[in-house]
């Protein structure tokens, strides 16, 4: 692994762990009164794109990352849409 997939990977892990504690509070309080829904479909779709680029692009960085963004995003989006 070079420096640069080396900094791709560390920015990929900070920016999809960082949605860790919204999953987290959502499943414990089975609320998500509070995020928005127009935001995390837009997010999902937008993280979707950037996962296909990644794909065409051969970056396991850029697919690695929002590929785990996608998961985290569309369980936070599944439960938003469960709870209301």
């Amino acid at each position: 692994m070079n420096n640069i997939d080396f900094l791709g990977f560390l920015a990929a892990s900070l920016t999809t762990i960082a949605f860790l504690p919204q999953l987290v509070k959502t499943w414990k309080t089975k609320s998500a009164g509070d995020v928005s829904l127009v935001m995390l479909f837009t997010f999902c779709m937008g993280v979707f794109l950037w996962l296909l680029y990644g794909i065409f692009i051969q970056s396991w960085p850029v697919i690695t990352a929002n590929f785990l963004t996608l998961i985290f995003n569309l369980l936070i989006l599944s439960l938003k849409i469960r709870y209301e």
